[in-house]
């Protein structure tokens, strides 16, 4: 009989956002398949979890999901973590659960953090429909084109981005979407948990002024 993988969603911050499930999973199963084990292993740490890891990454994840489908079809149950949230959610995994399904093994779902809502609940903005945008591409080009896209949505649109490439990205909202409202969530759950909310004049003005830190989230109003 197959055993069971398990998507576990786990704190983005602070290490008491986790669920009584995620934590029985995490100890139940027979090996946790982890974007980073030296993150995760501070997490299990903390809990004093002792089940064995594997590294899945978008540089091994071909290779590796194979060999945990072939561990689930002869019993073995995994659970599936990210560094931080929900998996899958612009982290890898998506291959291991596609050959799982393919399998008919099981596949079930642990709840918890994600940046994403986190941030959608803060912004201040109408948020009753969104739509997820996730990293935007490295090149320009494609950058620019994946903006352009945005002009007539009317929806929130979430983004995540890096600290580095903040404020070129605010900067090209403001020329391809116009001065929008935006809120710009970082270090959600954790010591110095900011949420800025404004135009993207304003928060392009502030983090000029103070150098981003952190990851974050950008929540965007286009209309």
């Amino acid at each position: 009989m197959s055993g069971t993988l398990f998507l576990v969603a786990t704190p983005i911050g602070n290490l008491q956002d986790i669920t009584l499930r995620a934590l029985e999973a995490l100890k139940a199963v027979d090996v946790i398949a982890c974007e980073d084990t030296r993150r995760t292993g501070k997490l299990l740490s903390h809990y004093g979890i002792r089940t064995p890891m594997v590294a899945l990454h978008d540089h091994n994840e071909r290779a590796r999901a194979p060999e945990l489908v072939a561990r689930l079809r002869r019993g073995d149950s995994v659970a599936l973590v990210c560094d931080g949230g929900t998996p899958l959610i612009s982290d890898p995994g998506w291959r291991l659960v596609h050959e799982a399904i393919a399998a008919q093994v099981p596949v079930t779902w642990i709840p918890g953090a994600t940046a994403l809502i986190g941030a959608l609940v803060l912004s201040g903005l109408p948020m009753e429909r969104f739509a997820f945008e996730g990293f935007l591409p490295a090149k320009p080009g494609a950058r620019r084109k994946r903006l352009e896209a945005l002009k007539d949505e009317e929806r929130a649109v979430v983004l995540y981005e890096s600290p580095h490439r903040l404020l070129k990205t605010l900067r090209e909202i403001r020329e391809i979407l116009g001065d929008v409202q935006v809120a710009c969530a970082r270090e959600l759950t954790k010591m110095f948990e900011e949420v800025r909310r404004g135009t993207v004049h304003d928060i392009i003005e502030h983090f000029e002024q103070k150098t981003p830190k952190g990851e974050f989230v950008i929540v965007v109003n286009p209309q």
